[in-house]
C-alpha cells in the first residue's frame, strides 16, 4: 500500500495548480499542471515496472533486480 499512498500524496500536491488553471484560467499554472502530469506518468511507469518484476519473481516481497 506504500505505492498507493505515494500516488495519493502526489495527486494531492497537484490540487492547487489544477484549481488555478481550470477554475481561474491561470496559464502559468497550466504549465505546472503539464509538469505534474509528466511526473505522474514517470511514477506510474516506475510502479508498472515494479509490478512486472514482482510477477516474474513470484514468492518474493522484493522486486527482482
Amino acid at each position: 500500500m506504500g505505492r498507493y499512498n505515494e500516488l495519493h500524496e502526489l495527486l494531492n500536491s497537484f490540487e492547487k495548480d489544477f484549481s488555478k488553471f481550470y477554475e481561474k484560467g491561470n496559464k502559468s499554472a497550466g504549465t505546472r499542471v503539464r509538469k505534474h502530469m509528466n511526473e505522474l506518468k514517470r511514477k506510474a511507469q516506475e510502479i508498472r515496472m515494479e509490478v512486472q518484476s514482482m510477477k516474474v519473481a513470484p514468492g518474493t516481497d522484493e522486486p527482482a533486480q
